[in-house]
């Protein structure tokens, strides 16, 4: 087993991997940017590096900054997590050169079935159904429109790169082909650094079944059953569960040995992700997806994803234990028959997020109160504490609750009782959702698709939930307070040093929240600043409604435009926003330009 292992990542994935290698008597090295100085990852490590500014592609992003960390620290493995660098097989590639030991799949595999058009080629080798589709990549929108003469419409245009939504535009009608290969290709390159696209057949109504693959380099491959992530809001996950309460048990065992022979197939080791789509028309007798129920390959996810807890909580097994001994070369000690589903467990994502408001991102605050649930059958994987910033330069989420019980019905009622114990105060979170959720007829049946959110859910009923089960109103401070904490945060050659001091008597100390800013830094746009800009004319002023960067700039000055016109892309929390105008007429300001970072309420650009 390794003596010290970085992990390549942040909040609680970064806790939870590193208490894995605690039970092992691995110690762990951190690394942070400057936003998260003060995080709690970097608290529970035994040492900590700073690797950059806030912005990801500067820090968390940064094949050669996460390599120095490890060899300063003299680590002798990297485990990246899910996310940022956990599935970029050219690095993995660089931790195999090294004398450091990558902790999950072969860089080539890795390539090989992160790029999707090649998965779906070992897939289908495998005999593995995979969604009628293209298997070379996409340049032109006649390709488009010849595939949808062939398959009809919708069609997915999706990034070889890509997952989770990200990277993936829906054409409806060839009018719309080109515009939306355009987006496909830019989000691929500035999220995945891989512009390339292909076609799928897109799926109007259907349920979203993983499975949760490990196998070691000795060729013994492992599933442990399936999780059902129907439940998505614009293809993102929020609520994941196992085993699904929508197939049958011989639908279940030709999904899972699928995965299986598409592991073999790929000759992958490690943990990983087989996810698959099950068409909604073909459901049997009842609530039930019958066995002869269609089923496709969607991707692999070479790596640990959020919702691993799921299966570990129905199979007791500890699968980043199992990530840290295949790295180290152990042997799988169980067999096939010997994975056995302990009754029901649902994972909530804890997002920094107003639902009533479209899940708008919170901007900014803290952790004023946090009270998390506890009790039997009920785990939090978080890395928080009463008192600490929200960081909001990354994603959204801040924790998991998870919750287990000895069949659906318990897990429901136990995930009631734990929700409303939940209590976090300073933003909004999406907390009410779920409390909400767990009342929904369709979500309590089983029967939602990854569409019901999107298409079919009432938004009143998630603004009253809001409304009722919201945040309180934020607490001010004691002034009178007379012991002032005051922490200091020392580097010394890159490496994290904090020191705590009380004084009694003394003035509190404002302290910045966050660190650098990400992207190119610029003046605020509405006022003008040190770099020169001009401030912003009268007029109608298209302004940021969510921090994040520009990813490109569609007007110029002198344009004509009408309302509802697209100005520019921001880029927040992984998605791509369209920033339309809300009043026609002739652009005289344009303020930011592509790469900019922008803060919520920042002028972009100025109609007149």
């Amino acid at each position: 087993m390794f003596s010290k292992v970085l992990v390549a990542n942040r909040g609680e994935i970064a806790v939870r991997v590193m208490r894995a290698c605690e039970e092992l008597g691995v110690r762990t090295v951190a690394v942070y940017s400057d936003a998260d100085k003060h995080a709690g990852h970097v608290r529970y490590a035994d040492e900590a590096y700073n690797v950059g500014p806030a912005r990801a592609a500067d820090s968390y992003l940064d094949h050669e900054a996460v390599l120095e960390a490890a060899r300063k620290a003299g680590a002798d493995a990297i485990h990246p997590g899910y996310g940022f660098l956990a599935e970029n097989a050219a690095f993995a590639q660089k931790v195999e050169e090294s004398e450091v030991t990558w902790v999950g799949p072969a860089s080539d595999a890795m390539e090989r079935l992160g790029e999707k058009t090649k998965a779906r080629k070992v897939m289908s080798e495998a005999g593995v159904p995979i969604v009628p589709g293209t298997t070379d990549p996409v340049e032109s929108p006649e390709e488009v429109h010849q595939f949808g003469e062939e398959y009809g419409y919708p069609i997915a245009i999706k990034a070889e790169g890509g997952g989770g939504g990200r990277g993936m535009k829906i054409v409806h009608e060839p009018d719309a082909a080109e515009e939306k290969l355009q987006s496909a290709k830019r989000e691929g390159e500035a999220y995945f650094d891989n512009p390339s696209v292909y076609l799928e057949r897109y799926l109007e109504k259907p349920r979203h079944i993983e499975v949760q693959i490990l196998a070691d380099r000795h060729g013994n491959v492992r599933h442990l059953g399936e999780r059902d992530c129907s439940l998505q809001r614009r293809h993102q996950k929020v609520i994941e569960e196992g085993p699904s309460p929508a197939l049958t048990d011989d639908l279940r065992e030709k999904i899972g040995e699928a995965a299986r022979r598409g592991a073999d197939a790929a000759n992958y080791y490690n943990a990983g992700t087989f996810e698959f789509l099950v068409e909604e028309e073909e459901r049997g007798d009842g609530d039930l997806l019958g066995s002869d129920a269609s089923f496709y390959f969607l991707e692999v996810n070479t790596r640990i994803q959020v919702e691993h807890t799921v299966s570990e909580e129905i199979t007791g097994i500890d699968i980043v234990k199992w990530q840290l001994r295949v790295a180290a070369g152990d042997e799988l000690d169980f067999a096939q028959d010997d994975v056995e589903i302990d009754g029901h467990a649902i994972e909530y994502r804890i997002n920094a997020e107003n639902p009533a408001n479209e899940f708008a991102p919170a901007t900014g605050g803290a952790f004023e109160t946090y009270d998390p649930p506890g009790g039997i059958g009920v785990r939090l994987d978080d890395a928080i504490r009463q008192g600490d910033d929200l960081v909001t330069d990354y994603d959204s989420m801040v924790a998991k609750l998870i919750v287990h019980g000895s069949d659906r019905e318990e897990c429901l009622a136990r995930s009631e009782r734990a929700l409303r114990e939940y209590t976090i105060e300073g933003f909004h979170t999406i907390i009410p959702f779920h409390r909400l959720m767990i009342s929904d007829e369709a979500f309590r049946a089983g029967t939602h698709t990854t569409k019901y959110l999107d298409n079919e859910l009432d938004r009143s009923r998630i603004e009253a939930a809001v409304d009722r089960w919201g945040p309180g109103e934020s607490s001010s401070g004691d002034e009178d307070e007379e012991v002032t904490e005051r922490e200091f945060t020392v580097e010394v050659n890159g490496k994290r040093f904090q020191v705590s001091l009380e004084e009694r008597g003394a003035p509190a100390i404002e302290v910045p929240s966050g660190g650098g800013g990400g992207g190119r830094s610029r003046p605020d746009a509405a006022t003008g600043g040190d770099g020169g800009a001009a401030a912003a004319a009268d007029g109608a002023q298209v302004t940021a409604e969510m921090q994040g960067t520009i990813l490109s700039v569609d007007v110029s000055e002198g344009d004509e435009v009408a309302a509802g016109d697209v100005v520019c892309v921001l880029e927040a929390m992984k998605m791509e926003n369209d920033v339309v105008t809300e009043a026609g007429g002739t652009v005289s300001q344009v303020l930011v330009s592509e790469g900019d970072s922008v803060d919520m309420g920042d002028v972009l650009v100025v109609v007149e």
